[in-house]
């Protein structure tokens, strides 16, 4: 379970303090899918990076008690003066997973041939999805964080991502951000809108999609 309880976000800017969150709620149980809803800007990646750990709430408290991916196709950890697969070993020593047993199976799904051992700072934008896509699938989560992950690589790479996880890990919690209205609708048991910061969750998707037309039209 995750429980995300009464989260604020708020951030510095030259202009003064931005709130981009304010006491948003939401629980995710163990092999829900949810989908976070909402216009560019609204919260939607800063609530993803939130329940990652990535980033701290300003106030509030999000409780874990199930593992959670970085957001998928996120590199933003990555060391640039590291070979990615330099990379690999660094993540799979932080979470305690041999990166020996995972170096076949990130190098057969990551495609990058001679380059998983060249430096990251070669990488294209493309290149370091890709990498950071297979790292996640090598490491197993109880909860994947997706934030378009539809976007990376062409359309065969992304049909493989679709076989990974939502075929191979289908029974995971998973959160999913994403402008795509079919995906979120296909894939998610629920959902959440982020509106101006605030946040209502609907546990129908489609309840979720008629309160976000309505407030954004």
């Amino acid at each position: 379970m995750i429980d995300i309880q009464n989260v604020t976000k708020v951030y510095e800017t030259r202009q003064g303090a931005r709130t981009v969150l304010r006491n948003a709620s939401l629980r995710i149980e163990r092999h829900e899918k949810v989908g976070i809803l909402g216009r560019n800007g609204a919260g939607k990646s800063t609530m993803v990076r939130l329940i990652s750990g990535a980033e701290q709430p300003s106030a509030g408290r999000i409780e874990r008690k199930m593992s959670v991916s970085w957001p998928l196709a996120f590199g933003g950890a990555f060391q640039n003066a590291l070979t990615g697969l330099d990379n690999l070993r660094f993540i799979c020593r932080i979470y305690g997973v041999d990166a020996e047993d995972k170096i076949a199976a990130v190098e057969d799904f990551s495609e990058l041939g001679i380059y998983l051992r060249e430096p990251l700072r070669t990488y294209s934008a493309g290149m370091r999805a890709r990498l950071a896509f297979a790292i996640s699938m090598a490491i197993e989560f109880d909860c994947f964080l997706i934030d378009e992950v539809v976007a990376v690589g062409d359309s065969r790479f992304r049909e493989r991502c679709h076989t990974e996880l939502f075929e191979k890990r289908g029974d995971r919690a998973m959160i999913i951000v994403s402008h795509n209205r079919e995906y979120v609708k296909r894939h998610c048991d629920k959902a959440a809108v982020l509106i101006d910061g605030v946040m209502t969750a609907f546990d129908d998707v489609d309840e979720a999609y008629e309160f976000y037309g309505r407030s954004v039209a």
